[in-house]
């Protein structure tokens, strides 16, 4: 009897906890609320790196019209004949707002003659050491080979919220290249 009075008493508990519906709303607010907050910080991560994917960008292409612009064309080749270039350079790609947290990756800026080919694309063709007469290996002929810098610009990316973001998973350091015709 005292075995059979315990189990009712139990199943009338169950029973009531069953029906008792209070509180279901903030145990819903909270599973929602969380998966909310994470699809949040993620959306901030990804936008954090978008942007700076741009400065980085921004910060390239700065660095090669600061070169452009620091050396005298009538002295080419700009690596090796313009004394403040590679400073110029320098100063260019931390001209935006990440500073001098932008670097030059290595063996750049560089400076090189390329020639378009066929497919409307550069193709590099010597060193500034050797300039080539034309474009023939390049298949157009009747074209001059240009001398271009390349400068190449990097970033290391910290997420906000590394143990939560998708963004560990972009590519880091954001690194971009920029080419500028000099002659």
């Amino acid at each position: 009897m005292r075995q059979a009075c315990f189990t009712q008493f139990w199943r009338s508990c169950v029973r009531a906890l069953r029906s008792d519906q209070r509180g279901v709303a903030a145990v819903e607010f909270a599973l929602i609320a969380s998966v909310l907050c994470v699809t949040g910080m993620n959306v901030v991560d990804i936008a954090m790196y978008t942007y700076e994917a741009m400065e980085v960008e921004t910060a390239a292409h700065t660095g090669a019209m600061a070169g452009w612009k620091a050396c005298d064309l009538s002295s080419l080749p700009a690596t090796v004949n313009c004394s403040g270039f590679n400073s110029a350079v320098t100063a260019g790609i931390q001209s935006t707002s990440l500073g001098k947290s932008v670097t030059l990756t290595s063996g750049s800026p560089s400076e090189g003659y390329y020639c378009v080919n066929s497919a409307n694309a550069l193709q590099y063709m010597s060193s500034v050491s050797s300039k080539p007469a034309d474009c023939s290996a390049a298949g157009t002929p009747s074209l001059s080979p240009g001398d271009y810098i390349k400068v190449k610009a990097a970033y290391t990316y910290a997420p906000l919220f590394s143990g939560l973001s998708i963004t560990k998973l972009f590519a880091s350091p954001i690194q971009s290249t920029a080419s500028i015709r000099m002659q």
